[in-house]
């Protein structure tokens, strides 16, 4: 999948935008807080039907407006195009259209337009709570197994009611607590399996991934921990019943998962530095966009690298261009605050891409390479400065008004 242009209207910082990508590496260079997250963070709902970063809709709206737009044109890995809307008013809900036919439930959209944010949150993989990486696990399998999610959503329905038993004053009923716990083993057994299943075909791809980013300087691992492994689960669930009903909630299942990252055999968040830190988030992240291609639809995701390149020496950094650069991979979206940094890095690889300077949610294109040779933009710079309240502006209206008014 690829995007070719995007239209922006009052999302975050960005006032006004009418942007043309290359097909392959586009560069967003700034300060920090200028605006090249929120450039990111526009795609990624084009995707997700929300942002990355605000669970308010609202919330992305510039201060002191009352919409905000975002209108994608796509190319998919079949060379037909998709247009992707999305308008929203304060106070009204969001409208989603693919191809200018709004969508009945926004849940039809996910996965139309598949996509991997890589970002500095991602940190949270290894030293935030199991929770982090089973939201991983979850997000990756339920792309490829359409019966994944039907078995988490019964799972956490019956775990929300088992909880809900051990909190009252009563004792619970002990027939009612069995039918639960039944339940939870019968999904929580499909759950385990789906996921053993995923981490052992995972484990090798993100190694290799992680070899060719740190030049096998160092050994990882990643292992699937659950309660699963320690017999049939409703034994599990069953035979700490009472000591769930003193703490008032479920201590074993599923739902306490884990995946232990390790590092020439010790823990990772103990052990690893900053800059293997990132790197073994990075290949988790990378290697969740090898299996993301396995889906149903075959389209390749789109890779959204924010900011990826602080804590990691030169060489780590240069490996990790040259491999995204390569075939396997599609469109790249790419922050960084340093132009020299990158002008160094990519003047080494022979790759189409794009330059953009971003300023007080100002995008500019500065450069743009195609086979190979140079086109800078610099004329580019005035026109669209000067016509950001004029020309361009009115274009983008006239394009989605209608949509506007209809949000």
């Amino acid at each position: 999948m690829i995007l070719k242009k995007i239209s922006i209207l009052n999302y975050k910082n960005i006032r006004a935008a009418d942007l043309s990508f290359s097909p392959k590496l586009n560069c967003l260079i700034g300060h920090n807080g200028e605006g090249k997250t929120n450039l990111l963070d526009a795609v990624y709902y084009l995707s997700f039907c929300r942002s990355a970063f605000h669970p308010i809709d609202s919330q992305v709206i510039t201060h002191e407006q009352d919409f905000f737009v975002l209108d994608g044109l796509y190319l998919n890995d079949l060379d037909d195009e998709e247009r992707i809307y999305c308008g929203m008013k304060r106070g009204h809900k969001k409208q989603f259209k693919r191809n200018k036919k709004e969508y009945r439930r926004l849940s039809e959209h996910i996965g139309l337009i598949p996509l991997i944010f890589v970002s500095p949150a991602d940190i949270l993989l290894i030293e935030g709570g199991s929770e982090e990486r089973r939201r991983f696990l979850d997000l990756v399998i339920a792309q490829l197994d359409r019966t994944y999610m039907d078995h988490l959503t019964r799972y956490n329905k019956a775990l929300t009611q088992r909880n809900a038993l051990l909190k009252q004053d009563q004792e619970p009923d002990d027939s009612l607590m069995d039918i639960l716990e039944q339940e939870m083993a019968v999904q929580g057994e499909a759950l385990y399996c789906k996921r053993d299943r995923f981490v052992q075909e995972f484990v090798p791809v993100f190694q290799s991934i992680y070899d060719r980013i740190s030049g096998l300087h160092e050994t990882v691992s990643l292992q699937y921990i659950s309660h699963c492994q320690r017999g049939p689960l409703f034994d599990v669930i069953h035979r700490d019943r009472y000591k769930d009903r003193a703490v008032g909630y479920s201590l074993h299942g599923v739902h306490r998962d884990d995946l232990e990252m390790m590092i020439g055999g010790y823990q990772m968040k103990r052990e690893g530095s900053q800059g293997q830190s990132k790197t073994y988030a990075l290949a988790l992240k990378l290697a969740q966009f090898d299996f993301l291609k396995r889906t149903p639809s075959a389209t390749t995701p789109l890779l959204l690298l924010d900011d990826i390149f602080d804590k990691l020496d030169a060489s780590r950094v240069e490996r990790i261009v040259d491999m995204v650069a390569g075939a396997e991979y599609g469109q790249i979206f790419m922050t960084d605050t340093n132009r020299d940094h990158l002008d160094r890095i990519l003047r080494n690889h022979a790759v189409d891409y794009k330059m953009f300077v971003v300023e007080n949610g100002e995008l500019t294109e500065r450069m743009a390479v195609k086979d190979g040779v140079s086109v800078p933009n610099d004329s580019m710079l005035s026109k669209l400065t000067s016509d950001v309240d004029g020309p361009q502006l009115s274009s983008i209206e006239e394009l989605l008004g209608k949509d506007v008014g209809d949000v």
